[in-house]
């Protein structure tokens, strides 16, 4: 039995109006002032544009498309004293592109229209974050991340300039753009879940993404917020649990049988990190929750450019050693390279091994060289962005993991 064609698309352009028809609904009023559409009127919206479509393409929909737009316009008309908003007036318009869609591309229809359904019946809500918990900096804030994300990075050329081929405009820009994300999550999770789990929840998201600049971000809310500056150095310090468990991640997906050589130095890694995270964030904290939290920018534009200048001079300065020295052999790569990133430096070594030109067992050394070269460029980071108290805090847990992690390979 063959399935009926375009039956799928209709289903979905009815299940899309229904839904958004659904919320309407709830939202319409009654009697005289209720609103032009309701369930009814969005599921047969979304059938006339998927039917429009398939029937007379794209001329037949936009002239089901100009009639919709007169009749809603005459129902605006009408109500706009008692109600001046077009929120359904432009979803009854959206409903019938959507179901027009349908017939091309249900997938995406459908995503649109669960989105589409969300922010309708969330309104309150989004109003109430909008005009009462969205502050102006954090406003202002949103907009340069957006416009660095959506504007500035794609248009960043990716290649390398500069002597010795060092930096990559495209790399530096990721970096800060990256920065700035890392101190809005920070800066969201902390307004969600308060200073105590807010700033330790966001670190170890944000070091997934980069651990260095998440301990750089932490540094630069220490020095404005000195009385959390414990929790922060803990959350600084649970960003490397990213880091180790990205080393296992790298080195599993290149090959399993890499892991059993290095099992005991991240498990060691992972140990320390959570003793001592555990020793700043839990004693002494318990007046923390009760603190009012400072509401301020989400993130900071000169720290970011600070921290993303510091990392391409540590690039720099790799290559220059590279070049004036040579390849050294796998150890000094791994240092030079680690002190930027440990990630790539672990994944080099790890297909080096694979392809045969490094045996299993000599895979671990390198790849403590670059955690513990990456270590370092945290510290400095940790001293340049939160200074001395912060760095106080921050350095030793640095020191005792890379020192776990030796002392594990001696044991291993």
């Amino acid at each position: 039995m063959h399935e009926t064609p375009g039956l799928a698309g209709a289903a979905a352009a009815l299940g899309i109006g229904l839904l958004i028809g659904l919320e309407r609904e709830r939202h319409k009023g009654r009697g005289d002032s209720r609103a032009c559409a309701g369930l009814r009127t969005f599921a047969i919206t979304a059938l006339l544009g998927y039917v429009a479509m398939q029937v007379g393409g794209a001329l037949l929909l936009g002239i089901m498309g100009g009639c919709l737009a007169l009749l809603v316009s005459v129902a605006y008309w009408r109500s706009l004293g008692s109600d001046p908003g077009v929120t359904s007036e432009v979803a009854l318009l959206t409903v019938l592109l959507l179901g027009a869609l349908c017939g091309t591309a249900p997938e995406q229809a459908i995503a649109i229209g669960v989105v589409m359904a969300g922010l309708l019946a969330y309104r309150e809500k989004l109003h109430h974050f909008a005009r009462s918990q969205l502050t102006e900096a954090e406003m202002r804030d949103g907009l340069v991340l957006l416009i660095a994300a959506l504007v500035v990075l794609p248009l960043t050329p990716d290649r390398f300039i500069g002597p010795y081929s060092a930096l990559n405009l495209r790399t530096l820009c990721t970096l800060t753009v990256m920065l700035m994300a890392v101190g809005a999550i920070g800066h969201i999770a902390v307004r969600t879940l308060g200073v105590r789990y807010g700033y330790v929840v966001s670190a170890i998201a944000s070091g997934f993404a980069s651990s260095t600049m998440t301990i750089a971000a932490m540094g630069h809310i220490a020095r404005k917020e000195p009385d959390n500056l414990k929790v922060l150095s803990a959350a600084a310090i649970l960003s490397n649990l990213a880091t180790v468990a990205q080393v296992a991640l790298i080195l599993g997906a290149v090959d399993t049988a890499l892991l059993p050589y290095v099992w005991g130095p991240l498990l060691a890694g992972l140990g320390v990190t959570l003793l001592f995270s555990a020793c700043l964030l839990f004693p002494k904290t318990a007046g923390i929750a009760s603190r009012p939290i400072k509401v301020g920018g989400a993130f900071n534009l000169k720290l970011a450019l600070a921290v993303t200048l510091t990392m391409a001079g540590m690039t720099f300065l790799s290559s220059l050693m590279l070049d004036r020295f040579g390849q050294a052999g796998v150890m000094l790569t791994a240092i030079f390279s680690g002190f930027a990133d440990a990630h790539s430096s672990t994944a080099s070594i790890a297909s080096l091994a694979k392809g045969g030109h490094l045996a299993y067992s000599a895979v671990a050394p390198p790849v403590l060289l670059a955690v513990s070269s990456n270590a370092l460029s945290k510290c400095l980071l940790a001293w340049i962005s939160g200074g001395r108290r912060f760095a106080t805090y921050v350095i030793p847990g640095q020191i005792l993991l890379t020192s776990a992690m030796w002392v594990a390979l001696l044991v291993h």
